[in-house]
């Protein structure tokens, strides 16, 4: 699978032609209902080649995460996924056990497929008591109607400079694709995910930097189409608090951190945003 790392500080973009302005915004899907206090998780990368980052994520659910009363997991959980019959694995069976732990213990689990797990289907989420969310999804707090909702997504689809990667993204989501895909056997589909891997560490070397950020344009049509929320994402691997001014709005977007050896959170209280890692926390 395809990944990026890019400096998210810098997004690309293309100015509107004269006479050309905000489209028409279609009616919005209702939001999703979720209780505050949230963290927001992304970019994990699991896998037995990685025990720090396995040892953070167990030691998060069994603390931090037993904090909030919600969690949204937005992909990349896993270095790779390669079907729901692959949860018999020794490893990923205790990963799953785990996070079902924290939502047999009370916290509401949220999970949103990413570019490394996008083959995670209804039998995952219901191994790790989570609801599969699509991307990208509105959530709203405490059923305040009043109070802006958040929007989230895993952040690949924004990276559209890089076309070769949008084409593939949108291969291996097509249902189709993924139907045959899953009709092979499990270790065919872990070779084939192996091989791509490798394609994938190669092409990124041979890339310009910027192609892999997310595109500015495509940040403000995503904003505009969902009625000019506040956007969490990850896939970028650059954490950080970006202000977009779209039409006249301004827009905050918060980009995930990945996991290097120890836990990366952003915690949402309903007024504040706080990002933290391992046992701190900064404003």
């Amino acid at each position: 699978m395809s990944d990026s790392a890019p400096d998210a500080a810098h997004t690309r973009g293309t100015a509107l032609a004269p006479g050309e302005g905000p489209q028409p915004i279609e009616p919005m899907p209702e939001a999703l209902q979720a209780t505050l206090p949230a963290l927001f998780i992304s970019d994990l990368h699991l896998s037995a080649e990685e025990p720090a980052n396995v040892a953070a994520f167990l030691d998060f659910l069994q603390g931090k995460a037993r904090e909030a009363a919600s969690l949204f997991i937005l992909g990349d959980l896993f270095e790779y996924w390669a079907g729901d019959d692959d949860l018999a694995t020794p490893f990923n069976a205790r990963a799953a056990a785990a996070i079902r732990a924290l939502a047999d213990a009370g916290t509401a689990v949220f999970f949103m497929r990413g570019n490394r797990d996008l083959l995670a289907g209804p039998t995952f989420a219901e191994a790790i008591g989570a609801r599969l969310l699509e991307d990208p999804t509105r959530v709203r707090f405490d059923k305040d109607a009043d109070a802006p909702p958040l929007l989230l997504s895993h952040g690949d689809a924004l990276c559209t400079d890089d076309l070769a990667y949008q084409a593939f993204r949108r291969q291996v989501r097509d249902p189709a694709w993924q139907t045959g895909f899953l009709a092979q056997p499990l270790a065919a589909r872990k070779a084939f995910i192996a091989s791509l891997r490798q394609q994938s560490e190669t092409a990124k070397a041979e890339k310009a930097i910027e192609i892999m950020d997310v595109n500015a344009d495509a940040v403000a049509a995503l904003l505009r189409t969902h009625g000019y929320p506040s956007l969490i994402h990850g896939h970028t691997h650059r954490p950080a608090c970006h202000l977009a001014e779209v039409d006249g709005h301004s827009c905050t977007r918060h980009v995930l951190s990945d996991w290097r050896g120890q836990a990366s959170w952003l915690h949402y209280d309903g007024r504040v945003f706080t990002s933290g890692s391992g046992d701190t926390a900064r404003g």
